[in-house]
């Protein structure tokens, strides 16, 4: 991919055209060294002008469709032991055999995987394996330094990766974390020195047009906003252009996780969330068998991230609340024969002095899904007869079926039952 048209100065886009001469205060000519204001410039540095209409416009291009861009960063925060790395190694897979939606959907490509806290022939290598990537194009990343061997530092070795990701056409630079690929030397707390770090990694992966994807932590504070809970400065929800949360859903009972979209710049922020299971798998090795985790996405999930985090952050309402406030849910739809308006389910959970907040929090437990109808959009709320939460009588005057409704999957397409789907997205991207 070629450079950004926006780095380019004046002279790189070609532009020949005759400038005014500048004047300082007192009318003599000012030299190209030398600002308006008569006063010296620092040595070697000049400001440079490009007019927009110099500018070429391109599209936003995905790795990953409406949710991962390329050429820019993507950050995947969450707490411990909720499959973060196992994310990773699923796009890994997916991105080595060319299957994951997006621009590179049909052509496998390489992955650097840079990660520094597992190790790569017991932990790493075993969990790219049983996630089915192509292990011939998956690359460790280690930086030879006087005799010896060093873990890829930020900002320091961004230049000599960028060479390296165009030569092989490097598709993703999977980080994990990506705050230990930052230089000890800098303070990750503090916003400009962070960005001193980011800013080169974001500049290279636009050049490139490489996705990059790192790992981060949620600290130990209670927000229902995930972009608050990043271990480290702000910079790193700043600088990056996507943000994937996750956090494991109690509610479910399976142990079940949840991704949502929790910042999209480029694109789509309404995305539905995905749900995914962690399963132990069995791999084989030249010594005997290995036991690692592998993810696997099961479809789309009503509850979101920001809904699992606000149920950490309650705001004074009880588990007995919740359960209060879903059998009401569900006693309510059932009355207005399986589903009603967002508008009119707030409305009368309000006469039943039932806080918007507790109601929020009960829909997945009492099995209710959202819809959206109409042009202007209105959000519908539908209870789902086959949940466990629901009565075993069926749901009849207004249930999916009278309505005509396509059944859709985890891409949102119709047509095709979750199951059917090797993983969820969008149609692939023709870019």
């Amino acid at each position: 991919m070629p450079p950004h048209p926006a780095g380019l100065n004046a002279g790189d886009t070609g532009d020949t055209r005759d400038r005014e001469p500048v004047h300082g205060p007192a009318g003599e000519p000012v030299s190209d060294g030398q600002a308006a204001h008569g006063e010296s410039a620092e040595h070697g540095r000049r400001i440079l002008l490009t007019p927009a209409s110099a500018i070429k416009m391109r599209p936003v291009a995905w790795t990953w469709t409406d949710r991962i861009p390329s050429g820019a960063l993507t950050v995947i925060p969450g707490r411990e032991g909720i499959g973060k790395s196992l994310t990773l190694a699923w796009l890994t897979a997916q991105i080595t055999r060319g299957v994951l939606p997006g621009r590179h959907h049909g052509t496998p490509r390489p992955v650097i995987y840079a990660a520094t806290e597992d190790s790569w022939a017991h932990t790493i290598g075993p969990r790219l394996l049983a996630a089915g990537a192509d292990l011939d194009m998956v690359y460790r990343v280690d930086v030879q330094h006087d005799g010896g061997f060093d873990a890829l530092t930020l900002p320091r070795d961004c230049a000599q990766l960028g060479r390296e990701i165009q030569r092989l056409g490097v598709a993703l630079l999977a980080a994990d974390p990506l705050l230990s690929l930052i230089h000890s030397a800098i303070d990750t707390h503090r916003d400009r020195d962070l960005r001193t770090a980011l800013e080169p990694l974001v500049n290279m992966a636009d050049r490139t047009g490489c996705a990059v994807v790192g790992l981060a932590h949620f600290n130990k504070s209670a927000s229902p906003d995930a972009l608050n809970l990043i271990t480290g400065s702000r910079a790193f929800s700043a600088v990056a252009r996507a943000v994937i949360a996750i956090a494991r859903d109690d509610e479910a009972g399976d142990g079940s996780c949840v991704m949502s979209q929790a910042k999209n710049n480029l694109g789509r922020l309404d995305l539905p969330s995905l749900r995914y299971v962690v399963e132990s798998v069995e791999i084989p090795t030249e010594e005997g068998p290995a036991f690692v985790g592998k993810l696997t996405i099961t479809g789309e999930s009503a509850r979101s991230v920001g809904d699992i985090l606000g149920d950490g952050a309650s705001d004074g309402d009880t588990r007995s609340e919740r359960d209060a406030a879903a059998a009401w849910l569900r006693d309510y739809l059932i009355s207005q024969g399986g589903e009603a308006a967002w508008a009119d389910v707030r409305k009368a959970a309000r006469a039943e002095g039932i806080a918007e907040r507790t109601i929020q929090r009960a829909r997945t437990r009492a099995g209710v899904t959202i819809e959206r109808h109409g042009f202007p959009s209105r959000t519908v709320w539908c209870l789902n007869p086959g949940h466990p939460a629901s009565p075993a009588a069926p749901v009849t005057p207004q249930s999916r079926q009278s309505r005509q409704l396509p059944e859709r999957g985890a891409t949102g397409a119709t047509g095709s039952p979750v199951a059917s789907l090797p993983i969820p997205g969008h149609v692939p991207s023709p870019r």
